[in-house]
């Protein structure tokens, strides 16, 4: 089942930001995306600006702590807290990392997993644990990474499998495949290609820090660069326009300067429905 949940272009909706969104209401973002861990049990003043929000513009969730790849038991009471949060705010959709985070303690960081038949079957089996206690269906992300570990197959394959036998989503993030390109020498166009268009649900696009030639650091800190964005553009021609959201941690710019980028991924959907819609 492909997600129809949002459209458009979104902003990753952080502390650092809600001043400046909570005073214009977002105008410039299709919809909004928060992380559920930073969000659950916040009342108060913050919990209000988030209502606020939540009720002028669609919000989706975006996790960092399930540990999906980890081996320790799945957290059933954060899953519970999250399914509550979700419930009470009206999110349209879930998303998790393809990654592990904690096993014997929480790493704040996301871990490779290695790309094997192995962790295939392990971790479709606690993306359904998740999916049945949610309620919902998870969409999972690709993640960046700085290593590798053993397996037999290369990225792509692992996440499609995964996705075929979890039966769940993709968030596929643009940026986490451009900087994994560089970093481990890889076709990204031929990733994008090998990847099954009706479980693409959305996309994330986001800037990077360049460490040197061949080592790309996910830091959603700056701009999205051009490269990235030819990537983004070329998803669209392949699978069809998805809503796209831009992440933005810290180095917060003006709002234009944001809306700017998020009008940029409005360009760029636009002129892949038209190509789409006249053949070309």
């Amino acid at each position: 089942m492909q997600a129809r949940f949002v459209s458009g272009a979104g902003l990753g909706l952080r502390r650092g930001l809600l001043a400046a969104l909570q005073e214009d209401g977002a105008s410039g973002a299709d919809f909004l995306e928060v992380a559920p861990e930073n969000w659950i049990g916040v009342g108060g003043r913050l919990g209000r600006q988030l209502r606020a929000l939540s009720e002028r513009r669609p919000l989706l969730c975006h996790g960092l702590s399930l540990n999906l790849g980890g081996f320790a038991p799945l957290d059933l009471d954060l899953l519970r807290a999250i399914k509550a949060f979700l419930d009470a705010h009206g999110v349209l959709g879930y998303s998790e990392h393809l990654s592990a985070c904690a096993d014997h303690g929480q790493l704040y960081d996301l871990m490779p997993l290695p790309f094997s038949e192995e962790s295939v079957v392990r971790i479709a089996e606690r993306v359904r644990i998740v999916q049945d206690v949610l309620e919902r269906p998870l969409i999972i992300e690709n993640v960046s990474a700085y290593a590798q570990l053993p397996g037999e197959l290369d990225e792509a394959s692992f996440v499609r499998a995964v996705l075929e036998r979890a039966d769940c989503q993709l968030l596929l993030d643009v940026n986490n495949l451009y900087v994994n390109s560089i970093n481990f020498n890889f076709d990204a166009q031929a990733y994008i290609a090998a990847l099954p268009s009706e479980r693409i649900a959305y996309l994330h696009v986001a800037g990077h820090f360049d460490q040197a030639a061949d080592l790309k650091i996910d830091t959603h800190g700056a701009p999205v660069i051009d490269p990235v964005w030819a990537l983004l553009a070329h998803a669209y021609a392949r699978h069809g326009v998805r809503p796209t959201l831009l992440e933005r941690d810290f180095n917060f710019p003006p709002l234009a300067e944001l809306y700017a980028e998020l009008a940029q991924i409005r360009r760029l959907q636009g002129a892949a429905a038209g190509a789409r819609r006249y053949g070309t």
